[in-house]
């Protein structure tokens, strides 16, 4: 069998994620590695809580709204990534706009540079307190990585590109998610990042509803 029909009998696991969002930072820098043990596909759907919230009749995130909620989640955060050895700095802002990045993000899905992308996006909103809603800082992840800025950053802009990422977010809400992250495997809703390998475990035992693009 050759390596790309082997490919495509592959599990896929669809994962929504948000970059101002706290515990998707912790999937994101986990998600490649443990779905390649898994042999398990990853499917990257980058898109924006707020109309999601907005949607439920919150006009911030719930660790904003209620307070106690907001300090046990920065502790949590913070006991986790030690626990996955990841560094985390307390943001100086939250949540901050991930517009951009997940504009770009969109991008890189097709590029097939997401993953890296989406990771060093993370790292500077959550182990180094950088804006990542300002657009020279998108630029110099990407210059980072060795990638064309000037024209990722173009296209990242251009109408049809925008209308993919409300396309993607309003998919959100029809699928019924609600935060982030959240993993999908057929019709099969998993949230939060210690669902993570729950989820990917569901997609490698049930193969034949997780395969195909």
């Amino acid at each position: 069998m050759s390596a790309q029909a082997n490919r495509s009998t592959r599990p896929r696991l669809e994962f929504w994620y948000e970059f101002a969002s706290t515990y998707s930072y912790l999937a994101v820098m986990r998600i490649e590695a443990a779905a390649a043990a898994a042999g398990v596909d990853v499917a990257w759907r980058p898109f924006l809580l707020g109309p999601v919230f907005m949607a439920l009749g919150w006009n911030d995130s719930p660790f904003n709204i209620y307070p106690p909620k907001g300090r046990y989640m920065w502790r949590d955060l913070a006991r986790l990534a030690d626990k996955y050895d990841l560094p985390f700095r307390l943001p100086s802002q939250f949540p901050r706009n991930g517009l951009l990045a997940a504009r770009v993000a969109l991008v890189g899905v097709d590029g097939g540079w997401v993953a890296p992308f989406s990771r060093a996006v993370m790292r500077a909103n959550f182990a180094e307190d950088r804006d990542i809603g300002d657009r020279q800082v998108i630029a110099d992840l990407l210059g980072a990585l060795d990638l064309p800025v000037d024209e990722i950053l173009a296209q990242a802009g251009t109408p049809e590109n925008k209308q993919a990422l409300r396309a993607q977010t309003e998919r959100a809400a029809e699928i019924g998610l609600f935060g982030a992250p959240s993993f999908r495997v057929g019709e099969e809703l998993f949230w939060g990042n210690d669902r993570l390998e729950d989820a990917l475990a569901w997609a490698g035992a049930h193969a034949a509803v997780a395969g195909g693009r």
